[in-house]
């Protein structure tokens, strides 16, 4: 369990600061009519919060999981 964890914060710490090479951007950017400029100052703050709060709530339970 605690490997499977391991591997979920990995995912999150990978997911704060994405910018332009994330398709998930483009198509938020787009689909809500953004400029580049708008959509990375509405984009990076959102996926850093999203990655930390993902962190810490993993964290959590890594530490609640006792080791088998």
């Amino acid at each position: 369990m605690h490997t499977a964890l391991l591997a979920v914060a990995i995912g999150y710490g990978a997911l704060g600061l994405s910018h332009v090479n994330d398709s998930g951007f483009w198509v938020v950017t787009r689909y809500l009519g953004l400029s580049v400029k708008d959509g990375l100052r509405t984009w990076t703050p959102l996926t850093t919060v999203l990655g930390v709060a993902g962190f810490a709530l993993t964290w959590v339970l890594y530490a609640a999981i006792p080791v088998a």
